[in-house]
């Protein structure tokens, strides 16, 4: 069953990368590149000179995407490097593989990648694909990654750890912990229906995208608590039409025709992405910012605009139980 996207025109995208300051001698690690957001964010930093690491899969996709980047930025510095979000060994052999291409500076770790409303099934270490692919694995990167950010948070004065997030992260404003261990096929189900009641598919997006919000929540705690110069932050693209839509709608998530015409009220994938290339690249931001086109359920489209962490997920409760149930699915302790 195939989507047809809605010819939608980008209006924001150029302008806005045309403004962004100068990244030569700078390192971005970036999750999720080979389309949508995490593409046309890959392409304005290699534009602005900066080094960038494009963490995927392998597959053809992955080989496609790297060739049309270079082609489109002969001058840019692309570096692929193999990390399926599915395994956790994965993760970490591309987190050694990051060290040692970096060696003493990494500036910026963008956890970008993610899937949407996919059936209730396990990956391979055992947890909810979306949950592992959205977030775990970005956890476990992120921990890995984490002393190497710190050193060049200290030599320069800042790095960065920037989180994608959705406007559905209001679709269910409480984190639950079963979500966040090994009980897939239990989780809910494959009901499709998105609002007003969502069916099992989107309650377990949902946490995802709320894990995101309240992982940076729980990242900005800790490293002002430690005075680290890393800063965390977090965006949302709006309701961005990228390829999300296509693998949902043909895995059953979507329905065809309601998806054509919801994603109509969209903006394209271009102008999706610059709430994360903002998170990477403003001068001066704040650590705790979260940018996107609005804060509101409704916020599908425009510039991105700075709002604060929501109350929903920035709390004791909500962070301690982020935080313990990722730390206990990694197998690891993640410390600041």
């Amino acid at each position: 069953m195939s989507y047809k996207k809605p010819n939608l025109k980008t209006k924001y995208y150029h302008d806005f990368v045309s403004n962004i300051k100068d990244q030569s001698g700078k390192f971005f690690a970036i999750t999720g590149t080979t389309t949508g957001t995490g593409y046309y964010a890959a392409l304005a930093i290699g534009k602005k000179g900066g080094t960038v690491l494009l963490l995927n899969r392998e597959s053809e996709r992955s080989e496609k995407s790297f060739s049309i980047l270079k082609s489109k930025n002969p001058d840019a510095s692309y570096i692929n490097i193999e990390c399926d979000l599915l395994s956790f060994q994965s993760v970490n052999e591309a987190s050694e593989k990051i060290k040692t291409i970096c060696k003493n500076r990494l500036d910026v770790l963008c956890n970008n990648a993610g899937i949407m409303a996919i059936k209730d099934i396990a990956s391979n270490d055992g947890y909810d694909v979306q949950m592992q692919t959205n977030h775990l694995s970005h956890f476990l990167l992120t921990k890995n990654l984490y002393s190497l950010l710190n050193e060049t948070a200290e030599k320069i004065g800042e790095a960065r750890i920037v989180n994608h997030s959705s406007t559905a992260r209001k679709i269910m404003k409480r984190l639950d912990g079963k979500y966040l261990e090994k009980k897939s096929g239990s989780l809910g189900g494959n009901g499709s229906m998105m609002i007003p009641f969502p069916g099992g598919r989107w309650k377990r997006y949902a946490q995802t995208k709320l894990a995101n919000a309240a992982f940076t929540a729980c990242l900005h705690e800790r490293l002002r608590k430690s005075k680290s110069k890393v800063k965390a932050l977090v965006a949302h693209p709006g309701l961005a039409t990228t390829e999300l839509q296509s693998t949902t709608v043909k895995d059953g998530g979507m329905n065809k025709w309601f998806t054509e015409q919801f994603m109509k009220g969209g903006q394209t994938s271009e102008d999706g992405s610059m709430g994360i290339i903002e998170c990477m690249t403003k001068v001066d931001i704040e650590c705790g910012s979260f940018y996107g086109p609005g804060s509101r359920m409704t916020s599908a489209k425009g510039k991105p605009i700075k709002f604060e962490l929501e109350d929903f997920y920035d709390n004791d409760k909500t962070k301690k139980l982020l935080w313990e149930k990722s730390c206990n699915a990694i197998g690891e302790d993640f410390n600041i």
